[in-house]
């Protein structure tokens, strides 16, 4: 089994249910058994409060034509801590969604993330975070995995995925190496050779998650960085579905 547990439905055209019939025809073509979805139809990287809540309805009606092959993962932001609350409790405790995304509004320990992570611990859900090392800087309020593990070290029991192994990922992986609740994601990026390999050597396989960014990256090359590793069956298997399937209790 394959379960891809970064993708996106904002760069497929039409409506909720035409994107997700595009994503998943794709995902048939690489083997892929689920997708997990996320942040609406459009990327707003400084949403209000009621963009929350209509991303998020068009992530619940993807979910709802496709409930075979889709998971959705709420989108949240420290700046509507409250209206995050209320998504947290809705997409997820009273409906389908296994987790949440924060992406770039604001770095990953601002104060405002403290009460949405504590709600993920309380519903038992993990929380993937943007992260990027960008050589020409990054944009304001968007974290490097320095930023994450300051928010991870605080919330121990919480589960995070750094989304794009930090983007540099040779800096990325081993900043996070001494934090056990933060989870390598492999998506983005160019499929470069020694990213999982390494991911795996510092981190252990079994906090190593296979994601693509799709629709953004394409399935193939990301699927790349795990099939053409030189890595064992065994530590494959955790990384194309076993550890992400524990994580949201699939």
């Amino acid at each position: 089994m394959i379960i891809d547990a970064h993708c996106h439905l904002t760069q497929i055209n039409g409506s909720a249910q035409s994107a997700a019939d595009e994503l998943l025809y794709y995902a048939d073509k690489h083997a892929i058994s689920k997708c997990i979805v996320c942040l609406g139809d459009k990327l707003k990287p400084q949403p209000m409060a009621k963009d929350l809540r209509e991303d998020n309805d068009y992530i619940l009606s993807a979910l709802e034509h496709r409930p075979d092959r889709l998971i959705g993962f709420a989108y949240a932001s420290p700046n509507h801590p409250e209206a995050s609350l209320a998504e947290l409790d809705r997409c997820i405790a009273n409906g389908p969604m296994r987790g949440i995304k924060l992406w770039i509004c604001q770095h990953a320990d601002h104060p405002g993330n403290r009460p949405i992570v504590e709600r993920c611990i309380e519903l038992g859900v993990p929380i993937l975070q943007h992260t990027w090392i960008k050589a020409t800087g990054n944009q304001e309020g968007e974290s490097t995995p320095y930023h994450l593990v300051s928010l991870a070290q605080r919330y121990p029991r919480a589960q995070f995925l750094m989304a794009h192994s930090g983007g540099e990922w040779l800096q990325g992986l081993r900043i996070i190496k001494h934090t056990p609740n933060i989870f390598a994601d492999l998506c983005g990026g160019a499929p470069e050779q020694g990213q999982t390999e390494l991911a795996v050597k510092l981190l252990g396989a079994k906090r190593v998650v296979f994601g693509s960014d799709a629709g953004g990256r394409s399935f193939a090359s990301q699927l790349a960085k795990v099939f053409g590793a030189d890595i064992c069956e065994e530590d494959r298997g955790l990384i194309l579905a076993e550890n992400i399937t524990r994580m949201i209790g699939l």
